[in-house]
């Protein structure tokens, strides 16, 4: 008795590193606990140990997962279809991101007007919405105006969006990618280059300019061990990774933990800002991560 052929879709299922999957859905579990304050979880969340937290994980993770779905599809041939399906999946985060601020607005008035806590209308930027209701469903649709604890997927949607401009990039020249990517995330945060609010004044809370050279670093280096290289392990860049999580751990549970920048430096540079992905931020999670 023989062994069907597995077909396309089979062969596509036993080839998708499921590890991809699981570290995705723990960071976005993670960052679901965080969201919830005040819980005995959130106090062993992975944010409470260093300077970066779930979100640099999640984005980290989705550069990595989007070099092995696509990275060896686009191709000359196969980069239009690739392309049409990034930007597919980057419909559905959208939809979905619509759908979850429903929801989470729906969820509040209810609690508003069954367990009369009115100011519940006035948490996680629902205030704006009651009073000013055509302008902030437009800036909801058009992702201008996002509720608190709701910005992981817009960012993740706008980088999928321009995920074949970096596949292509990134394929073809990967450090020159990457050396571009960096400024990209330097000048976006000197100068706090983001996409705007609307109609509330401000920015993106997660500025996926910034962003973007964290999703680009995962997806340089599983294009690289794609193509047969791998990420060496290094005894004295593993000593030195450990050092800077150990000395984060202590660092965010020291009275020098809070202060906006240091030595008056741009808060890119010198801060921990989480808009505009700060540089100390970006060494721990590849510290971890390595």
């Amino acid at each position: 008795m023989t062994t069907p052929a597995p077909n396309d879709r089979d062969k596509r299922i036993y080839d998708r590193d499921t590890r991809i999957d699981v570290l995705r859905a723990l960071a976005l579990l993670t960052i679901f606990v965080d969201h919830v304050p005040g819980t005995v979880f959130e106090s062993w969340t992975y944010k409470n140990f260093g300077f970066s937290d779930a979100a640099e994980a999640f984005v980290l993770i989705s550069g990595i997962s989007v070099a092995l779905a696509y990275g060896t599809k686009f191709k000359p041939g196969g980069r239009l279809l690739a392309t049409l399906k990034m930007w597919r999946r980057a419909g559905v985060l959208y939809i979905s991101h619509i759908v979850i601020t429903m929801v989470v607005i729906a969820l509040f008035c209810a609690a508003a007007l069954f367990a009369h806590r009115p100011e519940m209308l006035t948490m996680i930027n629902i205030e704006p919405l009651m009073k000013n209701t055509p302008q902030v469903l437009l800036g909801v649709v058009t992702l201008g105006h996002q509720l608190g604890y709701n910005n992981i997927l817009p960012v993740y949607a706008a980088l999928l969006l321009a995920a074949p401009a970096f596949v292509l990039f990134v394929s073809y020249r990967p450090v020159p990618a990457l050396i571009v990517s960096g400024l990209l995330w330097l000048v976006a945060g000197i100068w706090q280059i983001a996409p705007p609010n609307y109609p509330e004044p401000g920015l993106w809370f997660l500025n996926p300019l910034s962003w973007q050279f964290l999703f680009n670093i995962g997806l340089a280096a599983m294009l690289h061990v794609k193509r047969g290289g791998r990420i060496p392990v290094n005894p004295w860049l593993l000593g030195a990774a450990g050092i800077y999580v150990i000395g984060a751990a202590i660092w965010v549970h020291s009275p020098l933990w809070g202060q906006i920048t240091w030595f008056n430096l741009p808060v890119v540079i010198g801060g921990f800002d989480k808009t505009f992905l700060s540089l100390p931020r970006l060494p721990h999670i590849l510290s971890v991560s390595y």
